[in-house]
């Protein structure tokens, strides 16, 4: 209290303490200028393993950074770091800004899910791997996995191993119109073909258990050691892979190994994200009749796809379409 009395106390006098949190706070946000660059190779309980530059070489482990929140940040995502980037045995780098991603490869627990699961970002291929026999192919798998890949902004790729216990030339002539690399390998057999088709780029290989696609990441990359498995009695394989992880091919580039599942949703996904890869169906669909599921026959007798596809559009690549709409909308088995 003042000395002078409280008749000569003025505003200058009164002191206000803030309370706790009232403070206003600052909506700046540090541009980390000096932040360098980096591409995320492996997520592992609130800590990711980074390559700074795209380079192997030079690995560093980082935290997020708080101001990110909740920012999801999964494989393949270009971020920006700041910190303790040296890589030394303790250290820790701050992740502090994520990169708009170039494509998204995305699926959901099943095709009513909700919730969607980021499996890689920004990978320029999907190699879907299936196996010729032991176990049977899925048809209904790899045209889930296309749509992914179509919906998500990547180029599939059609990778069909044990090559030595089947004949190839069926599942090549189902894929054939699609535009789409078809590559084949075999037991004991170097995968040169698909070893060109991956260099010099980020891609991402998925598939079934038991179809050979750690056996595969171990001969694309000799350093992986990615674990391998039998295949069960009933035809289904172990899962050998339990998290996504990028590894670095000899010939440059990466190969993201992805777990093994059993089944691809599509919930995110919607008949425009498909037909979007074709070209020419997406502005012919335009002339389809309102609510229109562009499945043709009883589903859809008035479809424009069908006068497109005749007036030279291509009747085998609107098979192929409505072959993947139908995986799509859950009536094949997939």
């Amino acid at each position: 209290m003042s000395k002078r009395g409280w008749s000569h106390l003025d505003e200058s006098d009164v002191r206000v303490r803030p309370g706790r949190g009232s403070r206003p706070r600052s909506k700046q946000r540090p541009k980390h200028a000096d932040a360098e660059a980096a591409m995320v190779v492996a997520v592992d309980r609130g800590r990711w393993t980074c390559a700074l530059d795209g380079s192997p070489d030079r690995i560093v482990t980082a935290m997020r950074a708080r101001e990110l929140g909740r920012t999801p940040v999964v494989v393949g995502d270009l971020v920006d770091l700041v910190g303790d980037t040296s890589g030394k045995p303790d250290t820790l780098a701050r992740i502090v800004r994520v990169s708009e991603r170039s494509s998204v490869l995305r699926r959901t627990a099943d095709d009513t899910d909700p919730y969607e699961r980021v499996v890689v970002a920004n990978a320029e291929q999907l190699v879907i791997v299936t196996a010729l026999a032991d176990p049977q192919p899925r048809p209904g798998f790899i045209d889930r996995c296309l749509v992914a890949a179509y919906a998500g902004g990547l180029s599939p790729v059609l990778c069909l191993t044990k090559a030595d216990l089947a004949d190839p030339g069926e599942w090549i002539k189902i894929y054939s119109s699609l535009d789409m690399p078809i590559t084949i390998t075999r037991l004991g057999e170097d995968p040169a073909q698909l070893r060109e088709l991956l260099a010099d780029r980020v891609s991402a290989l998925v598939g079934h258990s038991g179809v050979g696609k750690s056996t595969l990441v171990n001969q694309l990359v000799p350093t992986a050691d990615r674990a391998t498995g039998e295949v069960s009695g009933v035809g289904k394989g172990r899962h050998t892979s339990t998290s996504a992880v990028a590894l670095p091919l000899p010939e440059r580039g990466w190969v993201v190994d992805t777990p093994g599942i059993r089944s691809f949703g599509l919930a995110h996904v919607t008949a425009d994200d498909v037909i979007a890869a074709f070209e020419g169906f997406s502005a012919a669909a335009e002339e389809c009749p309102p609510n229109c599921g562009h499945l043709g026959g009883s589903d859809d007798p008035d479809c424009h796809l069908d006068t497109f596809a005749a007036d030279g559009g291509g009747l085998e690549q609107l098979a192929s379409l409505r072959r993947l709409l139908r995986s799509r909308a859950g009536l094949d088995d997939a």
